[in-house]
């Protein structure tokens, strides 16, 4: 039924900061870019190589997320790398803090976490 997927959305405060954050920190290309006047709001299509995407939306004031990441709803959004060590690397000399790198009991698998500007967890999960 199910066939994966398509996209995850992610509501921001800076709409320019996290624009410049996952295109240029983090590598998504640009699908579509909209401002939605009746709404004060962009909405702006990314997308992976691999054709996952996410719809980055900027509204007035938005409420903050009200803990991380315990709270109800969406825990944290993972990505797939080949190379963990030279992923953290890039982000690092990018200014991005990185969390120490773990492995998942289960798995075996190296991963850690980072934020986006608005502190929103994000994972790098290692696949070979």
């Amino acid at each position: 039924m199910l066939k994966g997927f398509h996209h995850v959305a992610v509501i921001c405060s800076d709409y320019k900061k996290s624009k410049a954050f996952y295109t240029e920190v983090l590598g998504f290309t640009i699908v579509s870019e909209n401002y939605r006047q009746e709404r004060d709001s962009y909405k702006l299509d990314l997308v992976l190589e691999d054709g996952s995407q996410i719809e980055l939306f900027s509204f007035p004031e938005p409420p903050e997320r009200p803990s991380r990441p315990e709270a109800a709803g969406l825990r944290h959004l993972a990505f797939k790398v080949v190379d963990i060590e030279a992923t953290i690397l890039a982000l690092n000399e990018q200014g991005v803090s990185t969390e120490p790198v773990r492995v998942d009991e289960y798995t075996g698998n190296k991963f850690t976490f980072f934020q986006d500007p608005d502190g929103l967890p994000l994972e790098l999960y290692e696949v070979t």
